[in-house]
């Protein structure tokens, strides 16, 4: 099963098990990890890839074991009471690990007529990442809607997340759209990343940012240093996987020794979380891409303090 199979099960669920309440965290400083200074982004594991038969408790270990200090959520919590949310926070504080983003979303952007519950949901989530501690929320715009042009399912996006964002405006909280390739969802509508990031724009709203997961966009159109380098002011968070098999960073065809230099060269301060499936031991090939990031951030780090700033690019995306 994959992330969005995984979501798809779960999310109805989740928001039914939630409080109502509203929140107003303050954002949190990114955790701080070892050797922190020597990069200007942070790291995370997409939960679902890892350790799926071990208890929640049990697979966080894993993630500290690794040398991560947050993790991603898609559901996990759906069937939580109130005392194992604190349970959780209590663990995952005894480890140091955050939970910096999570899905909790299941309506389709592109439907006007799913508008009203949509928006519902977005209220719902609210109370499940206050339980989490948790302030950025993935969102998928769903299939695409007959009858439609992809242009009314593009302008209902924007409408949308518009609204959305009006619900979680003055709250600590940041919505992330993310674009899945036409081959692991081919009804699916947001399949470019270029556009997302045109979505993204015409919201308008620095609280709606853009997930940029290099696994799905490869499969889909490929050029991915030119987009990230053209939007990078919109990237709230990069999902890493390499292609095919969406296994770790140097198992395919996707050159992530230049995509880790790039996101430290253009100064990328926020997570980069780890998606993939690993092919061996999990603790040992989250470590070794963890520490392939930073080594080579690094290096990008580096090399954008000897260099003139760097030119947008006028191409488009």
């Amino acid at each position: 099963m994959d992330r969005r199979k995984f979501v798809g099960a779960c999310a109805g669920a989740a928001l039914g098990t939630a409080a109502s309440g509203v929140l107003a965290p303050a954002f949190k400083a990114a955790p701080t990890v070892p050797d922190a200074n020597s990069v200007p982004f942070h790291f995370s594991v997409m939960l679902w890839t890892i350790f799926r038969n071990l208890p929640f408790e049990q697979r966080l270990e894993k993630v500290a074991e690794a040398g991560y200090h947050a993790a991603e959520l898609v559901g996990e919590f759906k069937d939580w009471s109130k005392a194992e949310f604190a349970q959780v926070r209590k663990k995952k504080n005894e480890l140091g690990i955050a939970f910096d983003a999570t899905t909790g979303v299941s309506r389709n952007f592109c439907d006007p007529a799913q508008r009203d519950a949509l928006l519902a949901e977005f209220r719902a989530a609210l109370s499940i990442l206050e339980e989490l501690e948790c302030h950025q929320l993935i969102v998928l715009t769903g299939n695409k809607v007959p009858g439609l042009s992809h242009e009314q399912m593009h302008g209902n996006c924007v409408e949308a997340l518009k609204h959305a964002a009006d619900i979680i405006s003055g709250k600590k909280v940041e919505i992330l759209l993310e674009n899945i390739d036409p081959e692991e969802n081919p009804n699916y509508f947001l399949t470019s990343v270029a556009e997302g990031f045109d979505i993204v724009r015409e919201v308008g709203n620095p609280q709606v940012k853009f997930l940029y997961d290099f696994f799905h966009e490869q499969i889909s159109e490929g050029n991915l240093i030119a987009k990230l380098q053209k939007n990078i002011d919109l990237v709230g968070l990069v999902h890493v996987a390499d292609v095919p098999g969406r296994h770790e960073p140097g198992t395919g065809e996707i050159n992530y020794g230049s995509i880790f230099r790039k996101l430290g060269e253009l100064g990328y301060n926020r997570y980069v979380a780890m998606e993939f499936l690993p092919v061996g031991e999990p603790v040992a090939a989250l470590r070794e891409a963890r520490e392939m990031a930073m080594k080579l951030g690094s290096a990008g780090q580096k090399k954008a303090a000897t260099q003139p700033p760097l030119r947008r690019p006028y191409a488009a995306a």
